[in-house]
């Protein structure tokens, strides 16, 4: 069960892909987009990161936190490929733990599933989505959903 659109959205501790210490609620009174992705390296995974990292302003609308299972270092070698320009969160250990807590684990394949949440800056999820795994997600989604969460962020 995906954490439900109206609720608050579970507060966080992780490390990025530089090692720094991410904790969502430290972006309060700020949006928060949190893309959950399977595999760091996949051919839609990135597709999908590549495209947001072409999309200035919308990166500019909100903070764009992007996580996946692998471990930190490779999503330090992601990165650098890839030159994404905003964070890769880790939830490779307790493995899954942030995934799970907003029901976007994937318990067979043991990654996170492709989906996506909005968060006002009250920290209450305004938006979601979950695709199957092989269907990339659209950035304009993630525009209108910010652009209806209105002049307040």
């Amino acid at each position: 069960m995906t954490a439900a659109v109206g609720s608050q959205a579970p507060d966080f501790s992780t490390r990025n892909q530089h090692g720094e210490e991410i904790r969502l609620s430290q972006y309060a009174g700020r949006p928060v987009v949190l893309v959950f992705y399977p595999y760091a390296f996949s051919g839609v995974c990135t597709g999908e990161l590549t495209t947001l990292r072409d999309c200035p302003d919308l990166l500019a609308a909100a903070e764009f936190l992007a996580i996946s299972c692998d471990p930190m270092f490779s999503l330090r070698a992601y990165d650098d490929a890839q030159g994404l320009g905003f964070s890769l969160l880790t939830d490779f250990w307790p493995h899954g733990a942030i995934a799970t807590s907003y029901g976007a684990f994937d318990p067979e394949r043991g990654c996170a599933r492709r989906a996506t949440f909005v968060i006002d800056g009250a920290g209450v999820i305004r938006w979601s989505v979950l695709n199957p795994m092989p269907a990339a997600r659209n950035p304009d989604d993630y525009a209108r959903a910010l652009a209806n969460l209105g002049p307040s962020k």
